[in-house]
């Protein structure tokens, strides 16, 4: 159903409040994602952009966007301006939706810093385009997800990266003990548009939604105030770039169930598990060919034939314990990349309070635990509640300083006169100090008051 003549009911049910914001559960996710359609639709069915414009399905684009929240893009209109301008503007928008005419803007361009070095980019749309794409997605996904491989894992509704996880472990504890690992150079950067509309234009047959998408691969960014055009790729920060990643890669899943190989995939994250060396070659020179296909490069630094445990696989490693049993643990980088962002968040020369580190180390270390909670390395996860416990403590000697000062709030926290003094009369050794009798001033209990996850259960 149109909006047209029904915008004054639109608009008032666009300001209904919302939930809580934030990133949705994957429940939610699924939820959202089959708004618009159920999955019966003819692949070449003509009509897709009325149901992108019906009011059912944009209400639930709005309200995905305004909980992702986001910056603004080279508009400056932000999340909670754009219902305001949808009031305004719909009937025109609409009206060149449907007519195949929209215009998207360029995108903004963000550099994030990558762990391992070197920067990944990050295109944000205008919060227009982000509601116009996720009303997009609401409509393709349905139809499209059912028929990608069960093996892919990486943005679809119900399904997770432990699912990846679990699922290669399964294939070591099965004996693959090899894996292909192969990582894509600049994947997102080198999507070869005409080869990923030509995947597109077997699927949908709606030529004004495929002339959106091209419009929105194609449109520029704007770099140091300049827009510059854009031949390939699809940037990252946009709702559409995860389903058109698979939508790409769907190609090399099918023909690796083909050749009933064992696989998992997470958006250009690809482990093939074989059970010996020089079936691993075999497998990438196979991969080799199948991504040349797609005009995408294998990077040569990054991928190799190994022994499963070597290798990572979205921040897990494998280890074989005791009677040959296969186990997850955190990767060695995503475990050294977790203690820089602790050490940044204690850092005891930024002058913050206790209070204010606890706030910001809690809200890390929730979703750090959440995502790592598969790992089966208790000690591992003891080890570490015991060093944050350690630079909490040291935060609480560097802001008394003065000995006088140590000896005072020790003995007021119940630490005996000996130890107090023992503490005081090293004021300056903040780091040594902490690892001493004050663990009786500030014990396990003082640091889950002030909401401090433990890692270990």
């Amino acid at each position: 159903m149109g909006l047209g003549s029904k915008l004054p009911q639109m608009s008032r049910q666009l300001e209904l409040p919302l939930e809580s914001t934030g990133e949705a559960r994957n429940s939610e996710r699924s939820e959202e994602a089959l708004t618009a359609t159920h999955g019966d639709e003819r692949s070449g069915a003509s009509d897709l952009m009325e149901k992108v414009c019906e009011r059912r399905n944009l209400q639930a684009a709005l309200k995905r966007v305004r909980r992702n929240k986001g910056s603004p893009g080279i508009d400056g209109m932000t999340v909670e301006e754009l219902p305001d301008h949808l009031r305004e503007h719909w009937p025109e928008l609409r009206e060149r939706l449907l007519a195949g005419t929209y215009q998207s803007s360029p995108v903004k361009e963000r550099l994030i810093p990558k762990s391992g070095g070197g920067v990944r980019k990050l295109g944000i749309p205008t919060v227009l385009d982000r509601f116009i794409q996720q009303a997009l997605l609401q409509v393709l996904q349905p139809m499209l997800d059912p028929g990608f491989s069960k093996h892919s894992h990486g943005f679809r509704p119900g399904r997770r990266a432990h699912d990846a996880i679990v699922e290669a472990q399964g294939y070591i504890q099965d004996g693959r003990k090899w894996v292909v690992d192969v990582d894509l150079e600049q994947f997102f950067d080198r999507v070869n548009h005409d080869v990923l509309m030509g995947k597109l234009a077997k699927r949908i047959g709606d030529r004004r939604l495929l002339g959106l998408i091209r419009r929105y691969l194609n449109a520029g960014i704007l770099v140091n105030g300049v827009v510059v055009e854009r031949h390939e790729g699809t940037p990252q920060g946009g709702p559409l770039s995860p389903l058109l990643a698979n939508v790409l890669l769907d190609e090399v899943d099918k023909e690796l169930e083909k050749r009933g190989h064992a696989f998992v995939r997470y958006a250009d994250d690809c482990n093939v598990y074989v059970r010996s060396k020089r079936a691993g070659e075999r497998v990438m020179g196979l991969l080799r060919r199948l991504y040349e296909r797609l005009r995408l490069r294998v990077n040569e630094s990054k991928s190799a034939v190994d022994r499963a445990w070597n290798r990572k696989l979205l921040g897990y490693s494998f280890w074989v314990a005791p009677g040959r049993v296969v186990k997850r643990r955190v990767a060695r980088k995503a475990l050294a990349a977790m203690k820089q962002r602790v050490r940044l968040i204690t850092k005891r020369t930024r002058g913050r309070s206790i209070d204010q580190v606890a706030r910001d180390l809690r809200s890390y270390l929730v979703g750090w635990k959440g995502y790592f909670r598969l790992a089966d390395t208790p000690g591992i996860f003891r080890e570490l509640d015991e060093w944050i416990r350690h630079r909490l403590r040291a935060i609480h000697l560097k802001h008394w300083k003065r000995g006088r000062t140590i000896y005072r709030e020790l003995r007021s926290r119940g630490l005996s006169d000996v130890g107090a003094r023992r503490v005081a009369a090293n004021s300056r050794r903040w780091w040594k100090n902490s690892r001493m009798l004050i663990n009786i001033a500030f014990p396990n209990r003082y640091f889950d008051d002030l909401g401090i996850p433990r890692l270990v259960a």
